[in-house]
């Protein structure tokens, strides 16, 4: 059996309040080719399918589209379960329809678990794999809130409602298998020990749910997770893997490399994970250095071959205060093939005095944590209490979060 593990598309992002549904567009057709040239089995996509819980019409319609595609191509069995930035009534709402073309989707968590265990079968009614398909797991899923526990009390009983999730559910799965068969996995969720970038939000409060890769029990096969955007190994085991996100989600993203894993099996033995690179439409640069830095690295910029017009991030070392620095640096800009999303400036020279020293960043550049964060040092708090205070606003902000994605 052959399948490709993508995950984290996040249809609908905007970087810089500018849109990315060209870029988009792109990557699905290149998936849906793809799937047609390497006559593909399956696909598993494992969480944000959707950037928000309140995704545009033309995000949805792309969306259906392409599961419409899917109906006319050779991949037999579609699974796609819900992460945290996902509305699972919205990735729910058509399950009974798309169940009728091999299309599985575990928007959350159910009540019964053993909904969340697929057999994936071919014409002849044989079960070629099974998958726990386990969505994203939000607090209320997996654990039981108690009044006053500390915080390392929560940390444990979040950690071990996830491991007791995935020990349950492959006990149950590996019981029913058939003999030959792969068992599969998926999640979405922050694995310890991996890297990740600036895009991602907090999944549990300070990253609480991050679990090790020996939560996942070894009667997995192979384990399909999404949440980070960079592909990746969990643990160093060939069968935990990131596929990572499709596109650049923001510019500590733009070294990396974009992928989908071509996953092979021989009966139940992980043959291979074959990572396919996916064609960029869009470069995202980030320049960085004095305005003079900038300028000469501006003059040698060359778009190269991709499609779509480069997207860029200047980041100016000033000794001072420079009221046209952002003009200056976008009129290098104006005769290359390339737009400037954002300029910020730091300064080097201690002797900048505190009202020079302005802060360069819009409230559109920060999330609401950097607000809160910037408030609490306005404040002059102790250590303590700013952590505390912290800690607090996280656990608000994570109900706020669940939420609006019911």
């Amino acid at each position: 059996m052959r399948f490709l593990h993508t995950a984290d598309w996040h249809l609908g992002h905007h970087l810089c309040d500018k849109d990315r549904e060209e870029e988009h567009s792109r990557f699905l057709d290149f998936l849906l080719h793809t799937i047609h040239e390497q006559a593909i089995d399956g696909l598993i996509i494992a969480g944000d399918i959707f950037d928000n819980a309140n995704p545009p019409n033309a995000s949805l319609r792309m969306y259906y589209n392409f599961l419409k595609s899917l109906t006319q191509s050779p991949c037999k069995h579609t699974v796609i379960i819900g992460g945290n930035h996902d509305s699972v009534s919205t990735l729910n709402a058509p399950r009974a329809l798309l169940q009728s073309f091999n299309i599985s989707v575990i928007g959350g968590a159910t009540e019964n678990i053993n909904d969340e265990i697929i057999e994936l079968k071919n014409e002849e009614d044989n079960v070629q794999a099974v998958v726990c398909a386990v969505p994203f797991l939000r607090d209320r899923d997996i654990r039981n809130a108690v009044a006053g526990e500390l915080y390392e009390e929560r940390e444990k009983r979040i950690k071990e409602g996830l491991a007791n999730h995935y020990a349950n559910i492959a006990k149950i799965a590996q019981k029913n298998r058939p003999a030959g068969c792969p068992l599969i996995a998926t999640g979405h969720l922050y694995a310890a020990g991996a890297r990740r970038s600036d895009s991602e939000k907090d999944i549990h409060i300070g990253n609480l749910g991050q679990i090790a890769a020996t939560a996942f029990p070894q009667a997995f096969d192979y384990v399909a997770l999404g949440h980070l955007h960079r592909p990746q190994k969990v643990g160093g085991e060939e069968r935990i893997r990131y596929s990572g996100s499709p596109i650049p989600l923001s510019f500590s993203e733009i070294d990396d490399k974009k992928q989908i894993l071509l996953v092979e099996f021989e009966g139940e033995k992980l043959q291979n994970v074959i990572p396919i690179d996916v064609p960029i439409a869009r470069r995202l640069r980030r320049f960085k250095g004095s305005i003079a830095q900038v300028q000469a690295e501006l003059e040698l910029f060359e778009n190269g071959t991709e499609a779509l017009q480069c997207w860029a991030e200047v980041q100016l070392e000033l000794e001072k205060f420079t009221p046209d620095a952002d003009e200056q640096v976008r009129r290098f800009a104006e005769d290359k093939n390339l737009q400037i999303l954002k300029v910020s400036a730091t300064y080097t020279s201690s002797a900048a005095s505190l009202a020079e020293q302005v802060d360069s960043a819009d409230l559109s550049e920060l999330n609401v944590s950097d607000v809160f964060s910037r408030r609490c040092e306005s404040q002059n708090l102790d250590d303590a209490d700013e952590k505390e205070m912290t800690r607090l606003f996280q656990e608000l902000l994570s109900d706020m979060e669940e939420e609006k994605t019911r």
